[in-house]
């Protein structure tokens, strides 16, 4: 069994007389550990896909594992805690609070949680050791988003959730944000999932997961998965 499983999973929205299928029966594992990439064209059933394994949306059928237990079946107050303790959220804007400094925002997650990192190491830890006493607006977009990342990593997460994550940033920003990802990957044993509709970085996952249609076209691994650093787009 996959440390998360997808086991025909339906989502459906109802917009006035029209029934859209945002999710049409998807299939796919993911190993304990594994750098993921999720990719799809817009409107595929990407950020569907990541909403209802975060507990920010539920399927209409079908069943969701994540470490063994069935998060379909939770109820409200379950889901509440699941993505409290298990998840860790990354958005392509940052979604930081604006009065406080890096290190605040990061302390805010980490008082919620039960056994958080330390806010300044995790700082540290993403390149802000000198940051740390910044409001958002006196940092640049990929140094927000390394407070984002740290923010989500202080929680010490099962799973970190990350929706277009280099969106909002240019490229060599982006790249550098990738990087970050993958290394936490690596180092800590995370599970990290990253959604996108960049074809290009594919090579740096373990596994690629492509939607197309609400549907998952095709899954594979990569058995010798590249560094960020040398994937040009």
């Amino acid at each position: 069994m996959g440390f998360v499983e997808f086991r025909n999973v339906y989502k459906r929205y109802k917009m006035g007389e029209v029934i859209i299928n945002a999710a049409n029966g998807i299939n796919f594992e993911i190993d304990r550990g594994e750098f993921v990439v999720i990719v799809g064209p817009s409107g595929a059933g990407k950020t569907t896909v990541l909403n209802i394994l975060g507990g920010m949306d539920t399927c209409d059928e079908g069943e969701i594992i994540v470490d063994g237990q069935k998060i379909n079946e939770y109820k409200a107050r379950q889901l509440i805690t699941y993505r409290r303790f298990d998840i860790g959220f990354v958005f392509q804007f940052y979604n930081l609070i604006q009065n406080l400094t890096a290190r605040e925002n990061v302390e805010l997650a980490s008082q919620i949680c039960k056994d958080p990192m330390d806010a300044e190491e995790i700082l540290r830890e993403v390149g802000l050791g000198e940051r740390m006493g910044n409001f958002p607006a006196q940092l640049s977009g990929g140094e927000q988003q390394r407070v984002a990342i740290a923010r989500a990593l202080a929680k010490k997460p099962k799973l970190l959730l990350c929706d277009e994550p280099t969106g909002a940033l240019d490229y060599a920003t982006g790249k550098s944000i990738l990087k970050l990802l993958q290394d936490t990957c690596r180092q800590n044993g995370m599970t990290v999932i990253v959604i996108t509709h960049n074809m290009a970085i594919t090579p740096m996952a373990d596994r690629v997961i492509k939607i197309k249609n609400s549907k998952v076209e095709n899954m594979g691994r990569n058995h010798s998965p590249a560094d960020v650093e040398t994937i040009e787009w």
